[in-house]
């Protein structure tokens, strides 16, 4: 089978906003000649990156997000950042309005080499949750580290 046809047929599906289950998926990409089944669509839904949100009727459907890359520039997130604070259990990211989702799918994205179960982003600020509070300080570096805070 070619992956490459496969996953260019789901993207062009997924443009429509129109499928709202994995069944659907693979309904609609056996039509389309591919055989395929709901282990392998949630594979490839999850490897290009594909969401759940409503489309313009209302309806909960998948589709491709519409925002950019994390960004790779340093000076970048340096303009994004306004503080990092941490206790012993949990670090906190201030950011200016609207980019605290962009620096913590950036966290995200890095997360073995930061040592974070994950993030929790709002409008401005970022909840880390790190794997260990006991290295919670070299966490906090490991963050600055990748967020290129650390002078």
């Amino acid at each position: 089978m070619d992956t490459k046809k496969l996953e260019e047929d789901l993207r062009e599906l997924l443009k429509k906003a129109t499928v709202a289950t994995q069944e659907e998926i693979c309904h609609q990409l056996q039509i389309r000649g591919h055989d395929i089944n709901q282990s392998k669509a949630s594979r490839l839904l999850r490897k290009i990156g594909a969401v759940k949100s409503r489309n313009e009727y209302g309806h909960i459907v998948y589709r491709l997000p519409k925002e950019p890359a994390p960004p790779h520039s340093a000076d970048l997130l340096l303009n994004l950042i306004i503080d990092i604070v941490a206790n012993e259990q949990l670090i906190v990211v201030h950011c200016h309005p609207g980019s605290a989702s962009m620096v913590a799918r950036l966290l995200d994205y890095h997360m073995e080499k930061t040592e974070i179960i994950g993030t929790v982003a709002g409008d401005d600020t970022i909840l880390v949750v790190p794997k260990s509070i006991k290295r919670i300080d070299q966490t906090l570096d490991s963050i600055k580290n990748v967020l290129a805070l650390l002078k």
